[in-house]
């Protein structure tokens, strides 16, 4: 019988209709990076709308980038938090040395990762995803859970969700990330490596209750791939976002009147500085009065190959390396900074990509150069109302869109975001979203 979705939420918050989902989510702190604060954020905030989490993730694994802060902030929270080690290879790298591993270099990272690919479907985290289906069976059989709820990339997760949907009759919410087949990161071997992607992730959307994608292209995608087992309405879309609660902290003023331009993220594979490097080579020299009172930014693993295409350049006095960075001080040196950088490059399906890092942008009010293909993206920085639009390759352009925001900031007029816009990408009003379609995979509203 349907109920109206703010009486639940009533019923929840009050007690009287508790609900409780089961959240496996191998991203999860303290291993950082955007694709762990999605499920970090939803989990904060269930609460609020009557959802008690319990999360399933992974135990000590080798990666990029730990964060304490989203660590400090995740057992802040007080949900069950429960860890599992599978025998994947990170894991077993985490095993009495350090956790934290270092960025190797572009090519090592593809190579690495088409041998992967080629060994290993749907991906190399299918151990943990056993062990956590292992640990998910048994809570359910001792506990009533009223969803599962499962976070994906790894889409080895998706199976054992999947699986485990099947086996206790639990309604399953799958929440894509990013694309699974035609993934753009994914160079599959073999015909096949990809019809083999293709048919595990139409078994999985046979039995999800509620797919949650996070952009328009997503969705179409899917669709297209799996329309006889997939409908329109059983997909929703729940994009990034950022949380107010990160922009409260106050932040110290800058320690010079140059104009700061920064960029907080990862470089790797089409995601690449080198056309923003080679377009400020070019206005250092054409305008090297301007150049001198401008610095760039970079928070987050900016890669040994960058390193020397900026001493190439001659860029090394207007190049700040802050490191990878815990995402609080992430934060603190973006709202510090007068504008901000992004891009992605050119790739197979690029249109369908929802980087995490522009709507955390977003929630710095900060202007944007965004370096963008066609796509979901664009069309959401386009939105923002403050961000100056450039093809990802073109220097020219970018050249261009830097000078007319350092001109703009002389002059004190940098442009301001629609904040109405900036609204809808708050992590709380998301998370009630997500919370209406895990009510949907109940059939109640």
């Amino acid at each position: 019988m349907k109920v109206e979705y703010q009486s639940l939420i009533d019923n929840a918050i009050t007690g009287s209709a508790k609900r409780k989902a089961l959240v496996l989510a191998y991203y999860f702190p303290p291993l950082g990076l955007s694709g762990v604060q999605r499920t970090l954020k939803f989990v904060k905030y269930m609460p609020h709308f009557g959802w008690e989490p319990t999360v399933i993730t992974t135990g000590p694994t080798a990666y990029y980038a730990h964060d304490t802060s989203l660590l400090r902030e995740a057992e802040a929270i007080g949900v069950r938090i429960l860890r599992t080690s599978g025998n994947e290879i990170n894991a077993r790298l985490a095993k009495g040395r350090s956790q934290t591993m270092q960025m190797p270099a572009e090519w090592l990272r593809k190579t690495a990762s088409y041998v992967s690919n080629t060994l290993y479907i749907p991906d190399n985290k299918m151990s943990w995803a056993k062990q956590a289906y292992a640990v998910a069976r048994s809570l359910l059989q001792r506990e009533k859970f009223d969803v599962i709820y499962v976070s994906v990339p790894p889409f080895s997760a998706a199976v054992a969700a999947a699986q485990l949907r099947m086996e206790s009759s639990t309604p399953l919410v799958v929440d894509y990330r990013d694309l699974w087949y035609g993934n753009q990161f994914i160079r599959y071997p073999s015909l096949y490596h990809a019809e083999k992607h293709k048919k595990l992730e139409r078994s999985v959307l046979k039995v999800a209750d509620r797919v949650v994608v996070t952009n328009r292209k997503m969705k179409e995608k899917i669709l297209y791939h799996h329309h006889d087992v997939m409908s329109f309405d059983r997909i929703s879309i729940v994009p990034h976002g950022f949380d107010p609660q990160d922009m409260e902290t106050p932040v110290p003023p800058k320690n010079n009147e140059k104009f700061w331009l920064t960029y907080a993220g990862i470089f790797y594979d089409f995601v690449t500085p080198q056309y923003f490097l080679q377009a400020f080579a070019q206005i250092k020299q054409m305008h090297p009065n301007i150049a001198h009172d401008i610095e760039l930014h970079f928070v987050g693993h900016f890669r040994q190959e960058n390193r020397g295409l900026v001493r190439s350049l001659g860029l090394e006095r207007h190049i700040f390396d802050h490191g990878y960075q815990n995402h609080d001080d992430t934060l603190r040196i973006l709202r510090m900074s007068d504008a901000l950088w992004m891009m992605v490059g050119y790739a197979k399906n690029a249109d369908t990509i929802s980087s995490g890092k522009l709507y955390e942008y977003f929630g710095t009010r900060k202007p944007i150069i965004a370096s963008l293909p066609e796509g979901a993206l664009r069309q959401s920085a386009e939105s923002y109302g403050a961000a100056l639009l450039t093809s990802p390759h073109d220097v020219e352009a970018i050249s261009k869109a830097i000078l007319n925001l350092y001109e703009a900031y002389k002059r004190g007029v940098l442009p301001k975001p629609n904040p109405m816009v900036v609204e809808q990408y708050r992590r709380d009003v998301l998370t009630e979203t997500l919370t209406q379609e895990l009510y949907r995979a109940m059939s109640l509203v």
